[in-house]
């Protein structure tokens, strides 16, 4: 297991992944993680355009037997006033829209959210994870209450050199369906100079054991310095 990641260790099956933090120089670090198990899930792909990572297909047939409004949608958003977006859903550009207007991070995931649902895919309703940062960092989920309602949370980010916080769909145990993340954003080092390190790292904690079912689809991470100089690295483990 990668030094740093090792919580990962714990997740058989974490389904999407959030990191948001700082490496040891103190620049910014945003990573996003796909892992999936059904063919669908699996026929995807990340793609850089301009400053945004797309999640796209591989397969077109083989996605159409999944639900492509889920499966397909803007994953990271780097805008020019140095911030960063990053969701598993199509709500990244509303998250982005938010800082146009000069929104702290926990505001504006607040603003873009309060519109947003947890997936429409039971039994499994999958929670909708978000992240932003600028100066501040926060990240957020939206996820089914016990009840059936909608249950929004937002967690502010300590930004401190070499550490970040992480967020999942999922518990991680491998069952269905699948049991949703809880409670807070986990601590996690990032020990990484650079977004290429990073995202290396990051595919490789989540590679299976032994005889296992390899579930990883794809991996970003994206790194800014202090003179806002942007950095993307993406490691897709179909091409």
């Amino acid at each position: 297991m990668e030094k740093g990641f090792e919580v990962l260790a714990q997740m058989q099956y974490p389904g999407r992944i959030i990191i948001i933090g700082k490496s040891p120089a103190g620049d910014d670090a945003v990573l996003y993680a796909v892992t999936g198990r059904s063919p669908s899930s699996q026929a995807r792909k990340f793609e850089k355009e301009k400053k945004t990572v797309f999640v796209k297909p591989t397969d077109e047939k083989t996605l159409q037997s999944g639900n492509p409004e889920l499966l397909i949608y803007p994953a990271i958003i780097v805008g020019k006033f140095k911030w960063i977006a990053v969701s598993n859903g199509k709500q990244t550009p509303d998250i982005a829209a938010q800082f146009k207007k000069g929104m702290t991070p926990v505001a504006a995931l607040g603003s873009a959210l309060r519109q947003w649902d947890f997936e429409p895919d039971a039994p499994n309703h999958t929670p909708r994870i978000s992240g932003c940062i600028i100066d501040d960092a926060a990240l957020s989920i939206v996820k089914r209450a016990p009840d059936g309602t909608v249950l929004r949370v937002y967690f502010e980010v300590p930004k401190a050199a070499g550490k970040g916080k992480l967020i999942a769909t999922y518990t991680g145990v491998n069952t269905d369906p699948l049991p949703v993340f809880t409670g807070e954003p986990l601590d996690i080092e990032i020990p990484y100079a650079s977004a290429k390190e990073a995202a290396a790292a990051l595919y490789k904690a989540l590679a299976p054991e032994k005889g296992k079912d390899d579930y990883r689809v794809a991996v970003a991470a994206v790194y800014r310095d202090a003179a806002g100089k942007i950095k993307f690295v993406i490691k897709n483990r179909n091409k």
